[in-house]
């Protein structure tokens, strides 16, 4: 912990980093551990009252600010206070976090007390962006997801954003990406998933009347171009198109939030039909 004194000589926006950091640190441990030292909470208290000698802060923030001071006495260790300041402070020095910034909670998690449905696996096709990538592992596994597949340029999920993402389920869920088709089998890589195959993709069949399998591969495309003719055409050969009913002006969603949407029915789907 950095001693009061000397987060008081700091310049206003390199003490208010450095508070975060502190607040940041701690945090994470809490989250990990469960608990945090005398020594820290002290070293915490110290910080929010360099705080509230600070008389810039909005009336919101700085309320926050006071109540998270009256809720960190000794002996109490709470994540929410700790997080409220972090952000006011995040905020206050121009700094958006993204969410692989976020601290998530747990530590390790038990592939042994995984309990997929059998046969549902997943084809990321081209998905670009490493936090879409890691958000889609964390979701594939929360609903029941077997097997994950990825295309040849597909954003590797051991990126640094992807794995904070994911939140630890690229170790526990099983992945692999599929190698690159011949030019001369443009399908090769459909032709090796477990079938049958649907898409999500517009021009489909309604969600809530899909005939959604106990087992199969759902084929998710890019964030820009949707799933590749390619792709499409395997399905429409097989289950075809999985459509999602949107109401707004906008017409479209995040491709993670569109599959979270798409598991949720599917693993209802199968988890009523098995009776679980």
């Amino acid at each position: 912990m950095i001693p009061r004194h000397k987060l008081e000589r700091l310049p206003r926006s390199q003490r208010l980093r450095k508070i975060a950091k502190l607040f940041e640190e701690a945090e994470y441990r809490l989250s990990q551990t469960g608990t945090l030292s005398g020594g820290e909470l002290t070293g915490l208290g110290e910080a929010l009252a360099v705080l509230a000698a600070d008389g810039a802060f909005a009336p919101a923030a700085a309320a926050a600010l006071r109540a998270a001071a009256g809720s960190l006495g000794p002996g109490e260790a709470s994540r929410r206070p700790l997080n409220t300041v972090r952000h006011i402070l995040l905020a206050e020095t121009g700094r958006v976090p993204a969410d692989w910034d976020l601290i998530g909670s747990g530590g390790r998690l038990d592939p042994q007390k995984r309990r997929p449905f059998p046969g549902m696996t997943v084809y990321l096709e081209d998905i670009r962006s490493p936090f879409n990538v890691g958000s889609m592992f964390r979701t594939a596994e929360s609903f029941g997801v077997e097997r994950l597949f990825l295309s040849p340029l597909c954003a590797d999920p051991r990126h640094p954003r992807a794995l904070r993402t994911a939140m630890g389920c690229v170790e526990v869920l099983p992945w692999e990406r599929l190698p690159a088709p011949p030019e001369d089998r443009p399908l090769f890589p459909f032709q090796t998933l477990p079938k049958p195959l649907f898409a999500l993709e517009t021009g489909g069949r309604d969600i809530d009347d899909f005939p959604f399998p106990p087992g199969g591969s759902l084929i998710v495309g890019s964030e820009e171009l949707g799933v590749s003719p390619e792709a499409l055409a395997a399905a429409e050969a097989s289950l075809g198109r999985l459509s999602i009913p949107l109401y707004g002006v906008k017409g479209s969603l995040n491709v993670s939030v569109a599959f979270g949407i798409a598991l949720a029915a599917w693993a209802r789907r199968v988890s009523k039909a098995g009776g679980q």
